[in-house]
């Protein structure tokens, strides 16, 4: 930190950037603790430089405080990341943090420093948003596979299948200093109508569609790709983004949904006392947990429900059955739901969520959760 020329700087860098590469976990816990101890903040000085601005409100008061309430922790990450290249190492350094550092407060509070920064620097004026498509290059296809998190690709014809046909599409986030990386990416099936199971959507032998034939843009699979820039959000902007595009390039789209996993419905099921709900139950019970479950802050307890409702849209439809994989019956019992992005509606729908937690939601949606059968529940 006391380094004054950029050469030295440099080297330091890369010294600091390969040894922390080279560590087990047990070095670089210690790395951690040693520089969130290290280098916090001196409540003492932040102190005294507050009252000091309190009292003479000026350009060096307020410089002195400042400088006295930015942890040195970092002015290192800063001069870390001006090495050429350091930008995805940083971000795989943040992802061993959020790992090692669950339960440990000084940890903790030095990852926020991490996220402070990062929500700079990947800001969503520096990404660029790329269609990823089978003639991509070879090393972002593997990533594709490998970062999908929602729907498993099993093989390259798997991933043929998803990319190729004229009525699929693909986009991705990337910024320019990792290139080579995409961040988050969302798998794009273009219909005729909104659909009600993503075996339909995935199944080998079906009939592709002229791209103007579709009416319907179905977002079924958003998947972050980064570890380390998790509480760093962007797929907000993926989505409404790849929207905007694809209703300027193909007028006859005219509904943007998603279909959606609902991953948080089995365990709010066995806390409720209704593991084992009647089949003809399961979507009724499935609209009311999306409509009514709160977590403690009174916004839903689904996480996707979080994300979709915080970015304006509404939940639209409930389907049964729509994901027969083991993972869609363990994580839903095979329910899935669409979230309906009226681009008309998506600020008016994201300031009610945003001010009141208010779940936007369609009649039949409404209608659906008002028939399920609580009663075990309430027995228990």
């Amino acid at each position: 930190m006391g380094t004054a020329g950029e050469t030295s700087g440099l080297a330091l860098s890369q010294d600091i950037l390969s040894g922390f590469a080279a560590m087990d976990d047990a070095q670089k816990l210690d790395f951690f603790r040693d520089v969130a101890r290290g280098m916090n903040i001196d409540p003492e000085t932040v102190r005294s430089t507050l009252d000091a601005y309190e009292r003479d409100p000026s350009k060096a008061t307020y410089r002195a405080f400042a400088s006295a309430a930015e942890p040195r922790r970092q002015e290192l990450i800063r001069r870390l990341n001006a090495l050429p290249g350091a930008t995805g190492a940083l971000v795989r350094m943040r992802a061993d943090l959020l790992r090692l550092s669950r339960g440990d407060p000084e940890l903790e509070a030095f990852d926020l420093d991490f996220r402070h920064l990062f929500a700079s620097w990947f800001n969503r004026g520096f990404l660029v948003l790329r269609p990823i498509s089978w003639e991509s290059p070879a090393h972002i296809l593997e990533k594709i596979i490998a970062y999908e998190a929602v729907h498993a690709i099993d093989s390259w014809d798997d991933l043929r299948r998803r990319l190729e046909p004229a009525d699929r599409r693909c986009f991705a986030f990337f910024h320019p200093a990792m290139p080579d990386e995409p961040l988050i990416f969302v798998e794009v099936a273009l219909t005729r109508g909104i659909p009600g199971s993503v075996q339909d959507l995935l199944v080998e032998d079906r009939k592709a569609i002229a791209s103007h034939e579709a009416d319907t843009a179905v977002f079924y699979s958003i998947s972050n790709c980064q570890a380390g820039l998790a509480s760093v959000s962007f797929g907000n902007s993926l989505i409404k983004q790849v929207a905007a595009d694809l209703s300027a390039n193909l007028p006859s789209l005219r509904t943007f949904v998603t279909l959606s996993p609902i991953p948080g419905l089995r365990s709010w099921l066995a806390a409720e006392g209704l593991e084992q709900p009647e089949p003809d139950q399961m979507s009724a019970l499935a609209a009311h947990y999306l409509l009514n479950a709160k977590a403690t802050d009174g916004a839903p307890y689904d996480p996707v429900a979080r994300f979709h409702l915080g970015n304006g849209a509404i939940v639209h439809a409930v389907h049964s059955d729509a994901d027969v994989s083991d993972k869609g019956r363990k994580q839903s019992g095979g329910v899935m739901v669409n979230y309906l992005y009226d681009l008309k509606k998506i600020a008016q729908n994201h300031e009610k969520f945003a001010t009141a937690k208010t779940v936007a939601a369609s009649a039949a949606v409404k209608t659906l959760a008002a028939g399920a059968d609580l009663s075990k529940s309430q027995e228990r």
